[in-house]
């Protein structure tokens, strides 16, 4: 559990909804996404075993960004936590198998690069501004406020197929632990 950014206990739980059913085995399209370190990622040509953690909105101390209501909606919050989970993770997963580890939400590129020089994330950010992953894949979404929002899950590519999708998460800020025991008990 992350201790940088504790989640309340009362946060609604998400429920599994079947909206990421369909994404186990399915090909990584020829998309392309900006990172966080001005490089651009073909998600057609990752490092074998890549982690990407989808998440709806990181905020930010300095700006007020988040929806009115956003925690009464199940599985929105803990996208701070969630990432500082995968930071504190990332060597033990590097360690098991993974060869790179991503987040990816649809906040730009100049957006992610705050969070993730805050955070102090060994691994980078992709930005899918664009939609471009998100019509490909029929990402699963949510609504408020009148904006869309990708919901949490986490995806993981081998060979450029999705091996294994976690979809819901819940609590966010204990799932990279979850992703850690998944890689070392389905060794590649």
């Amino acid at each position: 559990m992350s201790s940088d950014f504790p989640l309340p206990d009362d946060l609604p739980v998400p429920d599994d909804d079947g909206a990421a059913d369909h994404l186990q085995g399915m090909e990584m399209p020829n998309v392309s996404l900006p990172a966080t370190d001005s490089t651009t990622i073909n998600l057609q040509e990752l490092p074998p075993r890549t982690v990407i953690y989808i998440y709806p909105l990181t905020g930010r101390p300095d700006k007020d960004v988040i929806p009115d209501g956003w925690e009464d909606v199940p599985g929105a919050r803990g996208c701070t936590p969630e990432s500082c989970g995968f930071r504190s993770h990332y060597d033990a997963l590097r360690d098991n198998g993974v060869g790179e580890v991503f987040g990816l939400s649809t906040q730009s590129s100049k957006y992610q690069r705050e969070a993730h020089d805050r955070l102090n994330l060994p691994f980078e950010m992709l930005s899918d501004a664009e939609w471009k992953l998100t019509n490909e894949l029929d990402l699963p979404m949510f609504t408020i406020e009148g904006d869309e929002y990708l919901k949490r899950l986490t995806l993981v590519i081998s060979d450029g197929r999705i091996e294994h999708v976690f979809y819901p998460i819940f609590p966010p800020d204990e799932h990279a632990n979850e992703v850690l025991e998944w890689v070392t008990d389905n060794p590649r």
